[in-house]
């Protein structure tokens, strides 16, 4: 296998330099690739979605497609990071989420953050995320965000940025498991003589982060991972993870409250739940606080939640934290709240909602890319420099009728890693979900989800909207 045909884009790549020569951290793994005859690349290629394919490794798809369970896509050539630079982005990444954390249980306390003028009033008096039945709660350990997923991007000159926060109920993380069995089951050749960090420990780490945050009564807690159901897009993770950490999968109708406590049907009679790592979004969790109509939920939880006798990961509520009109204002968080400067930078926002910001976007909007603040996945964005003339009329009305739901950032031409395509290897433009488990103490598991633009051109990596995925190695040496 050759580089000699593969073409950078006019971006940075992330293996290769302008003039083609590989960087000094990937040449390792570059040495190895070239090393491959002719067709092994591919061979392994096959193999692994064959491997994919009998594991049973899938995910749903939503939208017009909705229903269809799909082969999960990963291509087998890696995405490298050196170890001196994760560690970089281990260190910005805790940072971040113990800074979130403080913002989240401000806002639900005393809101000093906001009487202090750093962030504005008006953003949570707006926010659709609030949850009050939880004001003035604290969870155990403090902690209410105990499963994150921080999205990161390079520039065209390599700088990592911080795209978005993901502190609901981030999915993706089974994916970065499995993509790693997979390529040692399919490429043990590339493997040979390299120290590539391992991510194997993630659902015992999991499971202690669970454990931590369980009541204080409780000596052997029981836990439980609550899902949607089988046509929830994450149900093979949520399943996945609950047959890894050796715990019950549930549903809401599995569940029952009794004097303020929860428990599990079983064959056995009623069992107590203490933990509940729940995949149910907050407005469907319970009837009796949130959407009525909720038939995902268990009724009578967030009375058992705040009287203290069961704890929930992620803590309901964490969604104001989500809002990316709120992202624009994490630095400042981290400089109000541990007096540090930011390690990991922000991407420039505008926030549609002050009217200076609404008066730039307006003005501005061929060049930048609109998001709504609640919406995820992908979906609801315009890429202004890609836009028709119709497009950007119908997002200038949306962003007149409703201009707190809007922020703008600068196009960003993210990072590309060489990708099998079509059996030759093209330059595909790249994003990173690195997962941060938060109890008694934090872990971040080396590397994340590299989710890939498998269109050439493209910059959506979602899967559900034709992205893929590669292992994403830290490399040790």
């Amino acid at each position: 296998m050759k580089f000699d045909t593969y073409q950078c884009e006019k971006v940075f790549d992330e293996m290769f330099q302008n003039g083609g020569l590989p960087r000094t951290k990937t040449k390792p793994v570059v040495d190895r690739l070239e090393r491959l005859v002719e067709g092994e690349l591919e061979r392994c290629q096959s193999n692994a979605q064959v491997t994919l394919r009998n594991m049973g490794i899938t995910f749903n798809v939503y939208g017009q497609d909705a229903g269809i369970e799909r082969i999960w896509p990963l291509d087998v050539v890696p995405r490298i990071l050196p170890l001196s630079e994760w560690q970089d982005i281990e260190a910005g990444l805790k940072q971040r989420v113990r800074a979130i954390n403080a913002f989240i249980h401000d806002m639900y306390g005393d809101r000093k953050i906001i009487q202090d003028d750093v962030v504005p009033e008006w953003l949570m008096a707006s926010s659709p995320a609030f949850r009050k039945p939880l004001k003035g709660f604290t969870p155990p350990q403090g902690v209410w965000t105990h499963i994150s997923g921080v999205d990161l991007v390079r520039d065209q000159k390599g700088e990592i940025y911080v795209l978005e926060d993901n502190m609901r109920v981030p999915s993706g993380v089974s994916y970065v498991l499995e993509n790693r069995e997979v390529m040692k089951r399919s490429f043990p050749q590339v493997f040979q003589g390299l120290t590539v960090l391992p991510v194997e420990d993630y659902p015992e780490r999991l499971l202690e982060t669970l454990q931590d945050i369980a009541p204080e009564h409780v000596a052997h807690p029981n836990v439980v991972v609550l899902t949607p159901g089988i046509y929830n897009s994450a149900y093979f993770e949520h399943s996945f993870l609950a047959q890894q950490m050796g715990v019950e999968l549930v549903q809401g109708s599995d569940l029952i409250t009794q004097n303020k406590h929860v428990y599990m049907r079983s064959t056995r009679g009623l069992q107590r739940v203490d933990v509940i790592y729940r995949r149910v979004d907050d407005d469907f969790l319970d009837p009796h606080h949130f959407r009525s109509d909720s038939v995902l939920g268990v009724p009578g939880l967030i009375d058992a939640y705040l009287a203290g006798n069961v704890s929930l990961a992620n803590a309901p509520g964490t969604g104001i934290a989500d809002d990316k009109a709120v992202y624009a204002f994490v630095p400042d968080m981290i400089k109000y709240y541990l007096s540090e400067d930011a390690i990991l930078s922000n991407v420039p926002t505008h926030l549609a909602g002050t009217d200076e910001g609404k008066k730039y976007i307006l003005e501005n909007m061929e060049d930048l890319v609109i998001k709504p603040t609640s919406e995820s996945g992908g979906y609801g964005i315009m890429f202004g420099p890609r836009a028709t003339k119709e497009q950007i009329e119908e997002y200038r009305k949306k962003i007149e009728a409703n201009p707190r739901n809007y922020v703008a950032q600068p196009m960003l031409s993210l990072s590309t890693v060489p990708t099998l395509c079509g059996g030759a290897l093209e330059a595909r433009h790249v994003d990173l979900r690195p997962f941060v488990l938060f109890g008694k103490d934090i872990y971040v598991l080396p590397g994340g989800l590299t989710r890939v633009a498998m269109e050439k051109g493209s910059m959506v990596v979602n899967s559900s909207q034709g992205g893929g995925s590669k292992d994403t190695w830290v490399l040790a040496s």
